[in-house]
């Protein structure tokens, strides 16, 4: 039985292999902009930092089951990056939490040209979306006024 190919080896993918996980990435990213409606009793920014330092975190799930050492660590230091610019947002600029899903985004789809962490086929190019989608959105608030920092 053949072991399929995956990271910078496999053959990249198509558009059309692309559709799915970017269509279910404008749903989420629309979801995660819309977050803070779920829990009312907390300010929007740290409704937006926690999902900011949930999203980069799943990375680290993803390192482990890859099992190498050095793409364990470089997840684990790119999360804690990602947690230290959410933690700063909150009581810092909005700005931080569109910076930082803005660069969750660039993260991935520089994950998804180099296959760095294993198995993440489609992930990185579903996250991308979320994490542009819902930095757009939140950056659209913060101009237009909506509530996102108190």
């Amino acid at each position: 039985m053949a072991v399929p190919v995956t990271g910078p080896a496999a053959a990249p993918a198509r558009p059309r292999d692309l559709r799915a996980p970017v269509t279910w990435g404008v749903v989420v990213g629309v979801l995660q902009a819309a977050s803070p409606l779920a829990f009312p009793w907390l300010d929007p920014a740290t409704v937006y930092a926690l999902g900011l330092a949930f999203i980069a975190a799943v990375y680290v799930g993803f390192a482990v089951a890859d099992g190498r050492r050095h793409v364990l660590v470089a997840e684990v230091a790119v999360t804690a990056l990602f947690v230290v610019v959410a933690a700063v947002a909150v009581p810092g600029s909005p700005w931080l939490l569109v910076a930082g899903l803005a660069g969750h985004g660039v993260k991935d789809a520089w994950q998804h040209r180099t296959g760095f962490v294993r198995g993440t086929r489609w992930w990185p190019p579903f996250c991308a979306t979320v994490d542009w989608v819902a930095a757009a959105l939140v950056a659209l608030a913060v101009t237009t006024g909506f509530p996102v920092a108190v």
